[in-house]
């Protein structure tokens, strides 16, 4: 009688175990929310896809939250309730403003610090890294989607308006030039662009070493002004203005909203994100260049700035903070996304620029380059010109995503009409140092 009675009683403390024991088997969840619509949303959530099914320890669950600005906005929303994601990608306008979150976040270097996984941060390409470093070199976020900004042409356009269809003009004045024989071939729109603030604004001064903003752009402080009434800004503006009347320029809107306008064969030249290069490979019906973005006569051309995104790391809310295996879940999904198998895949899928040295070289020797004539395009830009200056590293501005979009407010002003390029820069200049001081003072506060 004693024997059964024990067995009983193992079976019911068995019994009562099991559940806990399920508990304690389920994979640590990680919550990721990105701002990539398709395709290359899709493809992102396929890198967590594979990743949730090469171990059994973490689940990544990836969330597509809507544009960069409004996943911006949803994850700093959702720390302040407590709930915010482990990871968020942020694009890069974000930086400086995520740089300054202070407890919200959790810095790359610290994590790997603190878990011991192994991701070579060295490994990083330059240009990228140091976007996302402190003056220290200390790498806060993880590059990931990485872009920078090029132009795209439609050769079989160019044919049709007697332009040479490998060899796209390097100058300003060699692109209006060729805009005309477009538009005297009957191209409805010779040129349009995406992402005006970036493509227009901060990436054409940068490759004329001409500074957005005091301060090294940012980089050496937050007491900075902005330098948007210079002559070459003004100069550009007005000739995109003059364009735009003649028929040349087609405004496409703000963002990337204008990215379709290229592939459906609507525009024979696009200034876009090296990242578009992915969709016009499976959309365009048309054969297609790639180029570096012009400058004007005269010019040295520097280096080109990234755009894209990185991946932050945040604390729950306000007073939550990440367990140990939480944060050891997210190094994981760190290093297997960041590998040079995967990093090279998505680098090929998308456009996007490999940000590590290993996921180039593995796209060169895997013969990517050869069979893909100006792929490389981007790599090289971002390269030219030698070691940045702090004019071209990049933009460390905080509250730059609303100053972006009083930029971009700003130019629809003189494309309308109701404003002159000079009084649209004046206006852009003025109410973006009101933010720049308010984000000095509250920052300034916090610390």
């Amino acid at each position: 009688m004693r024997r059964r009675s024990l067995a009983a009683g193992a079976l019911a403390l068995a019994s009562l175990s099991a559940p806990f024991s399920a508990r304690a088997q389920q994979p640590v969840e990680i919550q990721f929310w990105h701002g990539l619509s398709q395709p290359a949303g899709g493809l992102l959530e396929k890198i967590a896809t594979d990743f949730n099914a090469s171990q059994a320890q973490y689940r990544v669950v990836p969330t597509f939250r809507g544009s960069y600005p409004e996943t911006a906005v949803a994850a700093i929303a959702a720390f302040r309730a407590g709930t915010a994601p482990h990871i968020v990608q942020m694009f890069e306008v974000g930086t400086g403003t995520m740089m300054s979150a202070g407890r919200a976040i959790k810095p790359l270097h610290e994590i790997i610090a603190e878990t011991g996984v192994a991701i070579d941060t060295r490994d990083f390409i330059g240009p990228v890294a140091g976007y996302y470093s402190t003056a220290d070199g200390k790498m806060m976020a993880l590059p990931f989607n990485s872009s920078t900004a090029i132009t795209f042409y439609n050769k079989d356009m160019f044919q049709r308006a007697g332009l040479d269809v490998n060899s796209f003009p390097a100058t300003w004045e060699g692109v209006e030039q060729a805009a005309r024989k477009l538009k005297a071939a009957g191209i409805e729109c010779p040129m349009t662009t995406s992402w005006p603030s970036w493509l227009m604004v901060e990436e054409l001064l940068a490759i004329h070493d001409v500074p957005l903003a005091s301060k090294a752009n940012g980089f050496e402080g937050l007491d900075t002004q902005l330098n948007l009434t210079n002559p070459l800004l003004v100069r550009h503006l007005t000739n995109l203005v003059n364009w735009q009347k003649e028929g040349l320029f087609r405004y496409g809107g703000r963002d990337s909203t204008a990215d379709p306008m290229f592939p459906a064969g609507q525009c024979a030249i696009s200034f876009a994100s090296s990242g578009l290069r992915g969709r016009i490979e499976r959309e365009a019906q048309f054969k297609w260049g790639a180029a570096m973005l012009p400058f004007y006569e005269g010019t040295r051309p520097r280096n080109s700035i990234i755009g894209g995104a990185a991946f932050w790391v945040m604390q729950r809310g306000p007073n939550t903070q990440r367990s140990p295996q939480e944060l050891r879940g997210v190094a994981e999904f760190f290093r297997y996304a960041t590998s040079p198998a995967v990093m090279a895949q998505w680098h090929q899928d998308t456009g996007y620029v490999p940000v590590t040295r290993a996921a180039y070289e593995a796209s060169k020797a895997a013969g990517f380059y050869g069979r893909n004539p100006g792929a490389d395009v981007p790599i090289e830009q971002m390269l030219r010109g030698g070691d940045p200056t702090p004019n071209s590293r990049g933009i460390r501005l905080g509250g730059f995503i609303e100053i972006r979009n009083i930029v971009q407010e700003e130019m629809e002003r003189a494309f309308q009409g109701q404003a002159t390029p000079e009084q649209a820069l004046q206006s852009a200049n003025t109410r973006g140092n009101q933010v720049l001081g308010n984000f000095e003072r509250a920052n300034s506060r916090a610390n």
